[in-house]
């Protein structure tokens, strides 16, 4: 894995290499789970799990990309509104639609002064560089018609990711890139660098400190700033603890999880390609372990990461299977089983130990394969 040049000495690129000391990359189309860096200036509001950097009043370079309709989109032409600009992977299932939903969450948290900020995005993915990429992830996410999703050719997008000091890499076979998010103010001037963490459990904090930060550079006003949480501690439990999740569907009723039983935990996001079809392919397992006496398969949907329940909801009607789909809404359920992507699996024994993970889909005859393997159960 290369290391960045190091080109000048501005805020920016002091803060990404401070960022980038401790975390090179994000891994986008693999497991990842960087650390926050530390401020270069002064330290996290309640030592928040997010990294954030002071960047100055640095003029931030402008460019001119592709939205994803296809219209062409200056930085400048956000002069007057405070702009969230994060480098996204357009087919990431990692980090990107983390830092994704920090912003919309942002955003909303302001209420009406949410006019005055700007969510844009920037590919970092030199694979899928598309209009139609763009497209997909931003509808996808809820996003399509509130913020801007630009790319460009792979020159144009290389001179960008150059400006803002991004690291893009392909190590094997997955798009690794600075997973970088700016605050840029409404004259233009970069105020702060943010790095979101691998971890499903402080989404809700996250963005707090993100409305936060865009209240206060707000005219004096405009907006009311969230209170800052009181408690940053990480809120990852263990499969072991007892936890009683709602149903997807309305009407069905609560499960809980618990010690007592082994379980294969499916946690899965709605916007996830093929989530259906993959889904419905379980039901192969879930009637094998019917028969057989296999560990109970449970599968949760991350609320965090979706653009709302009714999406959701709307995405899985008709799914028709005999599985629960449950909703881990705050997170924590996620970091319990160490998730670090969407899909992911998780074999769990009766003591509430992790057996086995997987990153990605199996089908039902992959996942009855690797459960007779770690059970040693007969067909």
């Amino acid at each position: 894995m290369s290391h960045r040049a190091r080109r000048g000495r501005s805020p920016l690129h002091l803060a990404v290499v401070a960022l980038c000391a401790v975390v090179l990359l994000a891994g986008c189309g693999a497991a990842a789970s960087p650390s926050p860096p530390p401020s270069a200036s002064r330290p996290n509001p309640g030592n928040l799990l997010m990294g954030r950097s002071s960047l100055g009043m640095t003029t931030a370079p402008n460019f001119t990309l592709t939205n994803q309709f296809d219209q062409s989109v200056s930085l400048s032409d956000f002069h007057g509104k405070v702009v969230l600009l994060a480098f996204t992977d357009s087919q990431c299932t990692t980090i990107c639609p983390l830092t994704t939903a920090n912003m919309v969450s942002a955003v909303h948290m302001l209420g009406k002064a949410g006019q005055d900020v700007q969510i844009v995005n920037i590919d970092a993915n030199p694979q899928a560089i598309s209009v139609k990429d763009v497209y997909d992830y931003a509808s996808a996410h809820g996003i399509l018609h509130t913020s801007d999703f630009l790319t460009g050719s792979l020159s144009q997008l290389k001179h960008v990711w150059k400006l803002y000091h991004i690291d893009v890499q392909i190590v094997q076979g997955n798009i690794d890139h600075t997973p970088a998010l700016f605050l840029i103010d409404q004259q233009g001037r970069e105020r702060y660098l943010y790095l979101t963490n691998a971890r499903y459990g402080v989404l809700g904090q996250e963005s707090r400190i993100l409305a936060y930060d865009i209240a206060h550079v707000l005219p004096k006003g405009t907006a009311k700033a969230p209170r800052l949480p009181r408690s940053t501690a990480d809120p990852r439990q263990s499969p072991a603890a007892s936890v009683t999740l709602p149903a997807l569907t309305p009407g069905t009723q609560p499960t809980t999880l618990a010690k007592g039983k082994p379980r294969v935990v499916v946690l899965f996001a709605s916007w996830v390609p093929d989530a259906v079809t993959q889904l419905r392919s379980l039901e192969a397992y879930a009637t094998w372990a019917r028969q057989h006496g296999g560990p109970e398969l449970v599968v949760i949907d991350e609320l965090q990461t979706e653009p709302s329940l009714a999406t959701a909801r709307s995405r899985l009607h008709g799914l028709g299977v005999s599985f629960p789909v449950l909703l881990d809404r705050t997170g924590t359920v996620a970091d319990a089983y160490r998730a670090q992507d969407m899909p992911w699996f998780s074999l769990v024994s009766a003591k509430g130990k992790i057996i086995d993970s997987h990153d990605g889909w199996v089908s039902g005859s992959q996942l009855i394969s690797r459960v007779e393997k770690d059970y040693a159960i007969q067909p």
